[in-house]
Order: structure tokens, then C-alpha cells, then sequence
């Protein structure tokens, strides 16, 4: 029997492109599970989306972010993989850091030596080398694509 859907799951992401670094990722232990996705996570209640991508930047990276524009909303339905009763709507935004950077990422997936809350690695991915299947949600997955896409262009 099929889960009824009864509520949503707002999750607001940051894309931090750095020219020379490439397109910061996170990979994620969750439910342990390996993930590699977007960094950030829900809205909270009375916030907008930009106030929580800006504090999703500060809980997982230590620093502040700056949005530079709205990237993209879900326009497809998307079930969630941990509460299936849930709808994700998954909001993306295009950001740069305010400063130099200051937390620790590798060059390696799943780089878990220096994890950051016990869950989270982050890495930096040259554009040339973006490839949708490299990430595990499908909203990210879109993402890469339009960034590929993006790319290709300019």
C-alpha cells in the first residue's frame, strides 16, 4: 500500500561556484547511508527561503554566503526518501562566500576524515567533471543538468 502524501518538506539549497574550485558538494551520511547532494536543508518556520539558505550556509560551512540569484524551484513531484508521507519542494539558489573560505572541504568523495556534525564531507568539482548520476537526489540531479547545460552555453 502506497504512503498518502499529506504534507511538504520545504528544503532550500546553495550553489557556491568558485572559477577556479568548481562547484561546491556535500557528501552526506544519512540514516547510514552515503549521499552526495547540494549543500543545505529545511526551512524552518518563519523564514524565507533566502534567510534559511544564509543560515543553512552558517550551521554547515561556519560562514556567511551572499545569494547572487534564484536558481531553480522543483516543478516536478518529488517524494521523500526518509518520511514518504512528505513532498519535497526544494529551492536552489546561486551563491558566492563573503570572505575566503574558512571550513575544510577534500578532493575526494565520500572524504570522511575530517567530517563535519559526524555526517558531512565537503568537496569542490570542477564543472567540466559534473555528472547528474553522481548525485542521489532527484532535484540535484536536475540541478546538474541546468548547470551543465549553463556551461555548455557560456
Amino acid at each position: 500500500m502506497q504512503t498518502a502524501i499529506n504534507r511538504f518538506n520545504v528544503r532550500v539549497y546553495f550553489l557556491l561556484i568558485d572559477e577556479k574550485k568548481g562547484l561546491l558538494v556535500s557528501d552526506e551520511i544519512i540514516r547510514g547511508k552515503h549521499y552526495t547532494k547540494f549543500p543545505g536543508g529545511g526551512l524552518e518556520f518563519g523564514e524565507s527561503p533566502l534567510e534559511g539558505a544564509m543560515r543553512e550556509a552558517m550551521e554547515e560551512l561556519g560562514q556567511a554566503i551572499e545569494i547572487i540569484e534564484h536558481f531553480y524551484t522543483t516543478d516536478i513531484f518529488v517524494q521523500s526518501q526518509f518520511n514518504t508521507s512528505d513532498q519535497v519542494l526544494a529551492i536552489y539558489y546561486k551563491a558566492k562566500l563573503k570572505e575566503e573560505q574558512r571550513f575544510q572541504s577534500s578532493e575526494r568523495r565520500f572524504d570522511f576524515k575530517q567530517l563535519v556534525n559526524n555526517e558531512e564531507s565537503f568537496r569542490w568539482v570542477v564543472l567540466r567533471d559534473l555528472n547528474a548520476d553522481d548525485f542521489s537526489f532527484p532535484s540535484d540531479k536536475i540541478v546538474v543538468k541546468m548547470l551543465i547545460d549553463e556551461n555548455r552555453i557560456k
